[in-house]
C-alpha cells in the first residue's frame, strides 16, 4: 500500500488568486508558510522556515478565496502533486511541487477564539451544511468574530 497524504498548519504568504480552468472550474493557489523550532548542535535555538505552494479545486477553492487573506492560518490536509511543463522562453522542463487540498479549516485568528469552520468536500455534491443538491451556501458579508458565537 502507498500512502501521499499531507497535514499542514501555517500563514498565508499571500492572497489567495482565484482562477477559472478552461473546463469551467475554479482554482485557487496560494503559498503557505509553515516553521520548525529546533537545536542546533550547541543547544542554540534555531527555526527553520518552509514555503509549500497550495491549489485547491472547485468550491473549496472559492471558499478559500472569499475567506482568507496574507497573514492568516490554515490547516489544510492534501497530497504532494509534482507537474511539469516546457518553458516558454528556453525550452527547458520546468517543475512545480504543490499541495492539493482535499480538506482544510480556518486558523485560530489568535484572540483566544475557536479554530473556525471546516470544510470537507464529498464526491456525492454535499453541501457544508450537509444537505446534498445544489443549494447555494449563503455566507455573512461581514468578518465572523470568534468571541460572537455562543458556544
Amino acid at each position: 500500500m502507498y500512502l501521499n497524504k499531507v497535514f499542514l498548519y501555517g500563514n498565508l504568504t499571500r492572497d489567495p488568486e482565484l482562477k477559472a480552468l478552461p473546463s469551467g472550474q475554479n482554482l485557487v493557489s496560494f503559498g503557505l508558510a509553515t516553521n520548525r523550532t529546533y537545536k542546533d548542535k550547541n543547544g542554540v535555538k534555531q527555526e527553520a522556515t518552509e514555503f509549500h505552494n497550495v491549489v485547491a479545486f472547485g468550491r473549496t477553492a472559492e471558499i478559500i478565496a472569499q475567506y482568507m487573506k496574507k497573514g492568516r492560518p490554515l490547516f489544510v490536509e492534501g497530497r504532494i502533486q509534482t507537474r511539469s511543463w516546457e518553458g516558454k522562453e528556453d525550452g527547458k522542463k520546468q517543475y512545480r511541487t504543490e499541495i492539493v487540498v482535499d480538506n482544510f479549516q480556518f486558523g485560530s485568528d489568535g484572540k483566544g477564539g475557536g479554530t473556525g469552520a471546516t470544510r470537507t468536500p464529498s464526491a456525492e455534491g454535499e453541501s457544508a451544511s450537509g444537505g446534498k443538491g445544489d443549494e447555494a451556501i449563503k455566507y455573512p458579508d461581514e468578518e465572523i468574530n470568534p468571541e460572537d458565537i455562543p458556544f
